[in-house]
């Protein structure tokens, strides 16, 4: 083939490409792929115009003028041809100065042939090259399967942290395929966290598989223990990462029917598990009184932390329709149940919703001219008052507010002074309700007058028949409360 041949085919074929400009005329578009093939006669190797790429160039391109010594207007057309000012990999590890040269003897006469093993497809003509072969990259590391088939730990092979990875874009992170690996079950849920850790379970770095797509920024939409997590400090922050969504799968513990009764058990005896997932507000959205032990181990919402799953309260199974005529004893029996969600105004509400109008109001739970009558039917039992009430508090604050307190222990204005010589008779009374005494009264109440030691009256708080040596013998700290550590035989 004559030179003149050869000139003519290529203003042909960059004619056909589209940058052919007039003798002395510059092309105004500049190249976006330079047509390889075309110039295959015309260089004998890549290093022709990739000069020191095999000797670390970062951007082995060639200038401009490098161009223009055949594409001058006169012996070519013009082009203009701008070379990249970096490099093609924005997320690559390779470098050619760290892959050794193949073959490792190359033939003299095939010159080019090692840039081929990676840039041509196996048996392609000269120059049909591409920019990178995934495939041959996999096969001379020893990778099997496909690209997004092999194990996790292999990614970092040829890829960068994405935190290093400055030119990778929000967009190009969020076109990163899922591996196979990620699809697996229990892959969210538990697997993730074992194989992120590069010291195995809890070690103090992370997997460079995962930092290859990963930054902190990205475990925080989840992990509310991001700052208490070794492995997710040890990823760089990087607000990028957040460009990959994932949902927070619910554990198929917490469908369960009866979770909703359970789970304060496991937050007690397995808090970390909680932690990870949920936040101390995500807890107070349910418990709006005081708080259980539990809740305490939670992590506070924050900076740094995942907002947790939104939590929507609901009542209960047990709480059917029924059960607003029977959870007065199961109150008083589990109290603690109850604290867990209710608080006093919430009880109030149907019990008390408007004390001004008083008992016998279309919205009150007693019946009328309960309050002025309440004594004698607390007395007589004739209503249990302490499936609703607190006697040792709740009567105490309304005898207060309404002015019925003692002034002194014994006598003067109080709660007893209806009853006149109430004292006399109140050994009685005590037996007969002691609940009622404790609402008011505590235990160095009666000791002022029924102690043998530190003064008082010394009456005796025993009743007839008391048998002094039985009650020695089944529980002698109740007489220490009267007669110190010396107990006498008899009463």
């Amino acid at each position: 083939m004559t030179s003149t041949f050869k000139l003519v085919t290529l203003i042909v074929s960059l004619a056909a490409f589209g940058t052919v400009a007039t003798p002395g005329e510059a092309q105004q578009e500049p190249l976006t792929s330079f047509p390889h093939e075309r110039h295959a006669d015309f260089f004998p190797s890549c290093t022709t115009c990739h000069t020191g790429v095999l000797d670390g160039e970062p951007v082995p391109f060639p200038p401009a003028e490098f161009c223009q010594a055949c594409h001058n207007g006169d012996s070519a057309p013009n082009v203009a041809w701008r070379p990249r000012s970096e490099p093609l990999g924005r997320k690559l590890r390779f470098t050619h100065t760290d892959h050794p040269r193949f073959p490792p003897d190359p033939d003299p006469d095939e010159e080019g042939t090692q840039c081929a093993l990676c840039h041509a497809e196996f048996g392609a003509p000269k120059m049909a090259v591409q920019r990178t072969i995934v495939g041959q990259c996999l096969t001379c590391h020893g990778l099997d399967s496909s690209h997004y088939s092999n194990e996790p730990a292999s990614c970092a092979t040829c890829h960068l942290p994405l935190a290093e990875a400055s030119r990778f874009t929000r967009a190009d992170v969020a076109g990163l395929p899922v591996p196979g690996s990620h699809r697996e079950v229990g892959f969210a849920l538990g697997r993730h966290g074992a194989l992120a850790s590069a010291n195995g379970a809890g070690g103090a770095g992370v997997a460079a598989s995962c930092a290859t797509c990963h930054a902190r920024d990205f475990c925080s939409t989840c992990h509310v223990n991001a700052l208490e997590t070794r492995a997710i400090q040890a990823l760089q922050p990087d607000p990028r990462s957040t460009a990959l969504t994932t949902q927070l799968p619910v554990p198929e513990v917490h469908t369960r029917p009866e979770w909703l009764r359970e789970h304060q058990r496991e937050a007690t005896r397995n808090p970390s598990s909680c932690q990870t997932c949920h936040t101390q507000e995500n807890c107070l959205a349910c418990h709006t009184g005081a708080p259980p032990e539990a809740v305490a181990n939670i992590h506070p919402g924050g900076p740094g932390r995942a907002t947790g799953p939104s939590i929507q309260r609901h009542e209960p199974p047990s709480h059917t329709w029924e059960f607003r005529d029977r959870h007065g004893p199961e109150a008083n029996a589990r109290p603690s149940s109850c604290e867990g969600c209710h608080i006093r105004p919430t009880c109030l509400d149907c019990h008390r919703p408007d004390p001004s109008a008083g008992s016998g109001s279309a919205n009150s739970y007693h019946p009328s001219g309960f309050l002025a009558r309440h004594p004698t039917t607390a007395y007589g039992r004739e209503v249990n008052c302490t499936d609703c009430h607190n006697t040792a508090q709740f009567c105490l604050d309304c005898h207060r507010q309404s002015g019925l307190s003692a002034t002194r222990r014994l006598g003067g204005l109080g709660y007893h002074d209806s009853f006149r010589n109430f004292s006399l008779g109140h050994g009685q009374a005590a037996r007969q309700n002691l609940e009622s005494c404790v609402s008011c009264h505590v235990e160095r109440d009666c000791t002022t007058c029924h102690s043998a030691v530190g003064g008082g009256f010394r009456f005796s708080p025993h009743g007839p028949g008391f048998d002094a040596e039985r009650l020695r013998e089944k529980n002698p700290s109740l007489c220490v409360a009267c007669h110190g550590t010396v107990i006498p035989s008899k009463p």
